[in-house]
């Protein structure tokens, strides 16, 4: 007991100095960057009041800052409506112009007028290590500007977009804010968060790439940069699923495909255990965790695929059909979407055995057009089998925001996937 008393008593005063270095290490980068840090009011001009805030700092001395795109969402969709407006770390307002978005990667470049060259924070090289000590530095909750430690994990591996795993608080509020390693380079940019002091980050070269592409050539509007944007990030994605491994696997009597790629995982469930159910039924649904954000009620660049397998021995063909047709009525588009961004679905039923298949399917297949982005589509199919009487396999799928010829690649090789064993 006296030599563990001694050890607490050794290294107690050691803890301390770790607390304290870190701590005024974060204070001294605070006060060293805050004249380059912003808070990001998105305002409703018909009020004049907030209507979202987030974080921002200046990455070139004529003015330029950076910020997430989700924070200035309403005013690249909505102009006129929502003006964007700084508040500096000595409380000044100042109005902002939208420069430039990346909404793939949820970022924004937006401008602020300077009378001289002002301090700005400068953009890493170099990735952090594993394990390296990071300060991230934002306004969460409008409570003003603040410092927070935490710790660099690598990337997110369930990810086909790129975002930093953080150990640290990042809270409501400090979205757009930048983490800086200590030497005070930007290494990433608050983006979420999902609790218990686990945060996720824009990855540097983002930002790098970001303002290298608008210095060289700034975009002609921002509708067309992002219509550009979506098109080749869900081009990039259907492409990696289609020359990816399509494994088949059993569901039931049924043949169904997993997608060997890290971004899609699948979760399963049954009512096998229910020995008095008129229909045994198993499912699998297999989606990607991430989407893309447009605005608060618009998301695109997601995907997800299901599969039911029924059966049945307690109950007639016609009473099986008649509930199994049922769940025509409950496919629906996995994404968020108002009458204002979206078309109505247009379908096209028939039936189909897909040659390289061993089954009868009842398709529909449904798309509906964005109304700002004519390129893409949402497209949903639903395949319903048609050849066993007490039998049935259905798979569906929905694709958030690809153009036509995507769509149709993917549709083919997903029909053809589908079969009884």
């Amino acid at each position: 007991m006296k030599v563990l008393i001694t050890l607490l008593l050794i290294f107690s005063p050691l803890f301390s100095v770790f607390k304290l270095s870190a701590a005024e290490q974060a204070g001294t980068i605070f006060k060293q960057l805050a004249p380059s840090l912003y808070q990001i009011r998105l305002i409703d001009k018909a009020s004049g009041e907030k209507s979202t805030i987030g974080s921002g700092f200046q990455i070139t001395a004529d003015g330029l800052i950076a910020t997430n795109y989700h924070v200035i969402s309403g005013h690249a969709q909505y102009p006129e409506k929502y003006h964007i407006q700084y508040l500096d770390h000595q409380g000044n307002k100042g109005e902002l112009s939208l420069a430039s978005v990346d909404v793939i990667n949820d970022l924004a470049l937006v401008k602020r007028e300077v009378p001289a060259p002002m301090a700005f924070f400068s953009i890493a090289d170099h990735a952090p290590t594993k394990g390296e000590k990071l300060y991230s530095l934002g306004n969460p909750h409008d409570l003003g500007m603040i410092v927070v430690p935490g710790t660099y994990n690598g990337l997110k591996k369930e990810s086909f977009t790129d975002k930093i795993h953080f150990t640290g608080s990042v809270n409501s509020g400090m979205s757009g804010g930048p983490v800086v390693n200590k030497a005070e380079q930007v290494v990433g940019i608050n983006v979420a968060t999902s609790g218990n002091q686990i945060g996720f980050l824009v990855p540097h070269d983002k930002l790098a790439k970001l303002f290298k592409g608008y210095k060289s050539s700034p975009p002609e509007t921002i509708e067309q940069q992002m219509a550009e944007q979506l098109i080749a990030n869900q081009k990039a994605m259907v492409d990696t699923l289609l020359t990816s491994q399509w494994q088949p696997k059993m569901l039931g009597y049924g043949i169904i495909p997993t997608i060997d790629v890290p971004f899609i995982r699948c979760w399963g469930e049954s009512n096998t255990d229910k020995q008095d159910a008129l229909i045994q039924s198993v499912v699998a649904n297999c989606a990607m965790d991430e989407d893309t954000f447009i605005d608060n009620n618009f998301f695109t660049g997601g995907i997800e695929m299901q599969f039911q397998y029924m059966e049945t021995s307690k109950i007639s063909d016609f009473k099986f059909y008649h509930l199994y047709q049922r769940q025509v009525a409950r496919a629906v588009a996995s994404n968020k979407a108002t009458k204002d961004d979206v078309t109505e679905f247009a379908c096209h039923h028939d039936i189909v055995m897909p040659a390289s298949s061993k089954i009868n399917n009842k398709s529909i297949l449904c798309t509906r057009n964005y109304k700002k982005f004519p390129d893409l589509f949402d497209v949903l199919y639903l395949g319903l089998s048609v050849d066993r009487d007490t039998q049935a396999l259905i798979s569906h799928f929905t694709i958030a925001g690809v153009e036509k010829n995507m769509a149709l690649a993917f549709t083919k090789q997903f029909m053809e996937s589908v079969s009884w064993k």
